[in-house]
């Protein structure tokens, strides 16, 4: 096993595997921007190193540092976690002829999977179900006739990306042209590659994922479904496992093509096949996601899979000492994405300082979190504060004590999503499983508090503190609270790199 890993990343996700590689007995480094000096990642860690400025391209894209930072501080490997690095493949090159383990998978897995393209190619060659459309990158014109000859309405997508980037719906040929344009130009301008191809657009589809877990011997399982469906500028929002639309039969044929794909590219480490469904279980593939993906909570917390643990294992060459049959998965779970960011204004993140915190707690809840007191979010990176999950036995059990841990969680200071979300739990439909992607557009009332909104149950709990306790928190500052994370004896910090 490893003695030292280097977390290459920041936030939530980095506290994440820190706490799961002090519980295997491994010492961790962190790395962070001028904007992240005073982060929760960078306090827990055993090391810390700065590498750079506040902006992504700065620091946290800055390969060269990251390794650096690396062979300074004697990590033997690096776990990407996820965004940034983790499926950069020549950021995995880097790492083998460096000498250092890249927690993930192979540099020529990323590469294949990681342009949809070549992963549409390699599915179909595994007879996996795929969307129609087109085979490869297309020209203008290709694009045309294809949209044609399949029907509208289809989506535009662009071949080296994700995350709702260089994606456009079109409902019509007039729309076609101006629709592509606007594709091709976003695409140019997040992925320095202007190439797309044409699908058939679903409707009300259903976003159903399968995580998978894979080690050096072939050795690969399926640990079921997520179900991805609310989302908001196609990113997700809120997600949830088991799925409440797929019969069993159904989840046994996806995991079994998700393993399919998985071993088609000889696949180490966790990641996860992506699927459209449409309303009679008919589903698709989508993508396949060679990381740790944000909402892996919910499947740890139905099955006690502890999935980084895992993917730190698998790097340092355990095997999986289980078959799919030992893979059971009890109750329900689900994960509310919390942001600093206001629904009313289409989402915009509300950058700020965190002037007062409090979080849920309690039997079946979770909160993967990197925020404190006095925490700073910036504009430079992601809003997410928090993935709040809750267990329960039904979903709707889950639903109730997600809609109750969501009411007990206050933020002041910042803007936040927790009355949508809360008024989401709310929602008959959504209670009724009746879900799809285009959730949130039709329901634009849960964007707006109504007169008697959950803002001011929020703003009312907030203001019932005691006297005593506003008092402290108005007069701490960040780095007050930095002091009180009492750092370990003899631990360094490199103020630069």
């Amino acid at each position: 096993m490893f003695k030292k890993v280097l977390i290459a990343n920041r936030g939530e996700i980095a506290v994440r595997i820190i706490r799961a590689c002090r519980e295997m007995g491994i010492s961790t480094v962190a790395v962070y921007s001028d904007a992240d000096r005073r982060s929760l990642h960078v306090a827990l860690a055993d090391e810390a190193y700065h590498i750079g400025g506040s902006a992504p391209a700065e620091s946290y894209l800055n390969k060269e540092r990251i390794i650096e930072a690396a062979k300074k501080s004697g990590a033997e490997a690096i776990h990407p976690g996820f965004g940034f690095l983790s499926e950069n493949d020549s950021f995995a090159d880097m790492c083998e002829k460096s000498g250092i383990v890249f927690i993930g998978p192979s540099p020529e897995a990323i590469r294949l999977m990681g342009d949809k393209i070549t992963a549409r190619k390699i599915a179909h060659d595994v007879k996996v179900p795929l969307v129609p459309g087109s085979d490869g990158a297309v020209s203008d014109v290709e694009a045309s006739v294809i949209a044609a000859e399949i029907g509208y309405p289809v989506m535009i997508k662009a071949s080296a990306g994700g995350g709702g980037k260089g994606m456009r719906l079109v409902r019509s040929k007039d729309d076609f042209e101006s629709s592509l344009r606007m594709a091709r130009s976003e695409a140019r301008s997040a992925f320095g590659d202007d190439s797309v191809f044409v699908e058939r657009f679903i409707e009300r589809p259903r976003h159903i994922e399968i995580q998978i877990i894979a080690d050096a011997e072939g050795n690969t399982l399926y640990l079921f479904e997520r179900e991805c469906s609310i989302q908001r500028r196609h990113q997700k929002v809120i997600e949830e496992a088991p799925s409440s639309a797929i019969s069993s039969r159904t989840r046994k044929k996806m995991g079994e093509v998700a393993v399919r794909i998985a071993k088609a590219v000889k696949y180490k480490c966790a990641g996860t096949i992506e699927f459209i469904m449409d309303q009679s279980q008919n589903f698709y593939f989508l993508e396949m996601n060679t990381r740790v993906q944000v909402e892996h909570p919910v499947t740890e917390m139905i099955t006690g899979f502890d999935i980084v643990k895992w993917m730190i294992r698998i790097a340092a060459g355990e095997n999986l000492p289980f078959k799919q049959k030992n893979i059971v998965m009890k109750g329900h779970a689900l994960e509310c994405r919390v942001y600093a960011e206001n629904p009313e204004t289409n989402f915009l993140p509300s950058p700020g300082v965190i002037e007062y915190l409090r979080t849920p707690s309690g039997p079946g809840i979770r909160d993967d979190s990197s925020i404190y007191n006095g925490s700073e979010i910036t504009p430079f990176y992601d809003p997410m504060l928090s993935k709040l999950v809750t267990w329960a036995d039904t979903r709707e059990a889950a639903i109730k004590k997600m809609e109750s841990a969501l009411r007990e969680y206050i933020v002041l200071g910042v803007k936040t999503n927790i009355g949508f979300l809360i008024r989401t739990m709310g929602d008959d439909e959504f209670r009724k499983g009746k879900i799809d992607t285009g959730f949130i557009e039709r329901h634009p009332e849960l964007l707006k508090p109504s007169a008697a909104g959950t803002e001011k149950a929020l703003i009312a709990a907030a203001l019932s503190m005691s006297s005593s306790e506003r008092t402290d928190t108005q007069s701490q500052k960040p780095a007050s609270n930095w002091k009180l994370f009492g750092r370990r004896s003899g631990v360094s910090r490199s103020p630069s790199l």
